[in-house]
């Protein structure tokens, strides 16, 4: 009898667990594009960084400069989900289309972990060191302003209908 509440309390979460998990992946495969857009962060614009954002890369201020205009944690914050959700609409053009290059795809997964990962070093650096998260906060909007890039030249060549509200999103 004991054997058999161990043995249901071990496989009960297990099989929630997975059950929930393949929920997720079946309603990450019925996102569209529209839906994934529709989840970029709104509150604070990619526009502040550079007059050329989503354009071209690189920045034209200082790390105390970029700190004040992605608005410090607020917009790191930002930065941390826009990442995520563009990390997600890389793995939907990859299921969906064939002639996207793997590396802009690798490239585009590859920034989105990098620039996850930063921001939460700054976030958790800056009661300790500002100057250390700023500089880190500059690394992570420089990132972003690249991959913001790509994700455009990418929508652009393979999925002109939602360029529009990409940029809008941005």
């Amino acid at each position: 009898m004991i054997v058999l509440v161990v043995q249901f309390a071990v496989v009960s979460p297990v099989a929630l667990y997975l059950c929930r998990w393949m929920f997720g992946l079946q309603c990450r495969n019925s996102q569209s594009w529209e839906a994934l857009i529709a989840r970029l962060g709104s509150g604070w614009s990619g526009h502040e960084l550079s007059e050329h954002f989503l354009w071209k890369e690189g920045l034209n201020a200082t790390p105390e400069e970029s700190w004040k205009r992605i608005q410090g944690a607020r917009g790191l914050r930002a930065i941390y989900r826009n990442a995520g959700v563009m990390l997600e609409m890389a793995d939907f053009a990859a299921r969906h289309s064939d002639s996207i290059d793997p590396l802009l795809l690798e490239t585009l997964r590859s920034d989105a972990t990098q620039i996850r990962a930063r921001v939460l070093m700054s976030l958790i650096q800056y009661p300790v060191s500002q100057a250390r998260a700023q500089m880190n906060a500059f690394r992570v909007a420089s990132m972003y302003m690249g991959m913001a890039a790509r994700m455009t030249q990418m929508l652009q060549d393979h999925a002109g209908m939602a360029l529009p509200a990409f940029v809008a999103a941005m």
